[in-house]
């Protein structure tokens, strides 16, 4: 992502710990010993909790981001 606005990095931040718990579940931090599966799994995760954190923004938008 090419210069991130403060909604897309307030996501981003809200996404971290859910990668976090996800990767401590896992008992390995090593990329290189994932699984395919597991390592899905993370994007899956990152994912998810970075769109669900940014519907949640533009819900309750109080944001002065757009750039025009």
């Amino acid at each position: 992502m090419v210069d991130p606005t403060e909604r897309e990095l307030a996501a981003m931040r809200a996404a971290a710990p859910l990668a976090g718990e996800y990767v401590e579940s896992l008992g390995k931090s090593d990329l290189t010993l994932f699984t395919v599966e597991e390592f899905l799994t993370l994007i899956q995760v990152i994912v998810g909790a970075y769109q669900s954190a940014k519907t949640g923004f533009d819900v309750t938008d109080t944001w002065d981001d757009v750039p025009f």
